[in-house]
Parts: structure tokens; C-alpha cells; sequence
């Protein structure tokens, strides 16, 4: 009698373990297998961004007193692929899901809806992790950059794709259709990476603006992830991981019950 208990007891979290694991696996290679389209052609981008920025403004700017414009923008540029596809990722898997009807398959199995969200999250992140570090070793040839503390910069990579991976499973539940995902990816998640000091230092804005880009939690996270690379940034890394790390709670939080109750995934 002990002994089936015990071999019940093992059995069940091994079981709802592997569920998670290919899940996860799934989602992963889901990305992986076109991999010219969800890494490569988002770092063709951003260096196309790179090339043109510092070819044009590269010797009438320059950043943090002796930092090269071209150097500056790298960090920026890299922290904006990693949390545009970071977002893309679980958005568009869970919407393509929801339209096919195949997310079915993934709701019967015994798992877990925070092992859900973490299988979506965790994928997310590797496809925003891997399209980040293509855009840092593409630009290696351009710009001498160093990193200053890497801890830091780290922090930020991790957190902040895992709030734009969050934000990505809300927005795939929301939806309904393409057009729906795409009015939010473009009127949201477009404007803010844009308008978060990937291009420019904040401290070169009049005070309005400034003012307005500290409501911007964006601005937080590629400041931050910056301040990794030059031991400098616009405002300080401690208020950034502050900002940061409650973003991430809270989204976690709202993604989390939307599971819990099912919204718009259960009938």
C-alpha cells in the first residue's frame, strides 16, 4: 500500500513535468524552424538601423561626454530586438492557436496554467535572448564595445523579455484576429521600444519630454540594460531595476489570473 503511494506521489509531478517540457519544446521549435525569419531577418534589421544611424549622425553626436554615437546606440538597438520578438513570439503562437483551433491540444493536457505561462514566457525569451545576442555579435565588426558590468545588463536582457513575453500572452488571449494583434504590437508595443531612448539619450530632450518618457516602462529597461555596457545611464540603474521588476510583477500577476479564469480561452 505504501509502496503504490509513493509510486503515485513520484508519478504524477514526473508526468505533469513532461507536459511542461514539451510544451516548452514545442514552442521553442516552433521559432527555431524558421529561424531565418524569427532571428535572422530581425538582426538584418536592426543593423540596417545601425549602418544608417551611424553613418549620418555618428560624428555630429555624441552621448555621455566621450562615448561614440555608434557605440551608444548598439545596446539600444539590441535591447529592442530582444523585446519586440520577445512579444512577438508568444502572440502570435497563442493567436495562430486560437484562429486554427489547435489550441485545444494544448488546454486538454493535465497542465497547470502558471505551467502554461511559463512554457510561452520561456520560449519567448529565448527567441528574444538569441535575436539580441545576433544583433550584439553582428555589430562586434562596427563599434568597439565594452561591458562594463554584465550583471546588470544580464538582469535586464532576462526581465525585460519576460515582461514583453507576458505582454505577449495577454495581447494572444485578447485577440481575436490578426488585425486585433496587430492594432496592439502597432499603436503599443511600436511606440514605446521607439520613443524608450534607443536612439537618443534622454538627457537630450527638453523637460517635457523627458518628464513623459519616465512613464514609459520601456525606457526603464533599455536604460537600464545601457548602464550595463557603459557603467552610465539617464537616470539611476537602481530606480530602472525598481521600475523594472514591478512591471514584470504585475504583468505576471494580471497574465496569471486571465489563465486561472480561462478568459476567452475556455468556453
Amino acid at each position: 500500500m505504501s509502496n503504490g503511494s509513493s509510486s503515485r506521489s513520484c508519478t504524477v509531478p514526473e508526468s505533469r513535468l513532461a507536459g511542461f517540457r514539451t510544451l516548452l519544446y514545442k514552442e521553442v521549435l516552433r521559432f527555431w524552424k524558421v529561424a531565418f525569419q524569427t532571428v535572422l531577418a530581425p538582426v538584418i534589421n536592426a543593423m540596417l538601423f545601425l549602418l544608417i544611424f551611424s553613418h549620418v549622425l555618428d560624428r555630429h553626436v555624441t552621448v555621455y561626454g566621450d562615448i561614440a554615437y555608434t557605440a551608444f546606440l548598439v545596446p539600444g538597438l539590441v535591447m529592442m530586438s530582444l523585446l519586440q520578438n520577445a512579444f512577438a513570439n508568444s502572440s502570435s503562437s497563442l493567436i495562430q492557436s486560437k484562429i486554427t483551433g489547435n489550441i485545444i491540444f494544448v488546454l486538454l493536457p493535465p497542465l497547470s496554467y502558471r505551467e502554461f505561462y511559463a512554457a510561452y514566457v520561456i520560449a519567448s525569451m529565448l527567441r528574444g535572448l538569441f535575436v539580441g545576442a545576433g544583433v550584439l555579435l553582428v555589430s562586434i565588426p562596427f563599434v568597439d564595445l565594452s561591458i562594463a558590468a554584465p550583471g546588470w545588463a544580464l538582469a535586464f536582457a532576462l526581465m525585460g523579455s519576460a515582461i514583453l513575453a507576458s505582454l505577449g500572452v495577454i495581447a494572444g488571449i485578447w485577440a481575436d484576429k490578426f488585425d486585433q494583434l496587430a492594432g496592439f504590437q502597432n499603436f503599443l508595443i511600436m511606440p514605446l521600444t521607439m520613443l524608450s531612448g534607443v536612439f537618443y539619450s534622454l538627457h537630450s530632450l527638453p523637460q517635457l519630454w523627458q518628464d513623459v518618457s519616465h512613464a514609459n516602462p520601456f525606457f526603464f529597461m533599455i536604460d537600464g540594460f545601457r548602464y550595463g555596457f557603459f557603467g552610465q545611464s539617464d537616470v539611476s540603474p537602481w530606480l530602472s531595476l525598481g521600475v523594472v521588476s514591478v512591471c514584470l510583477m504585475l504583468l505576471a500577476a494580471l497574465t496569471l489570473a486571465m489563465l486561472a479564469r480561462g478568459y476567452k480561452l475556455r468556453a
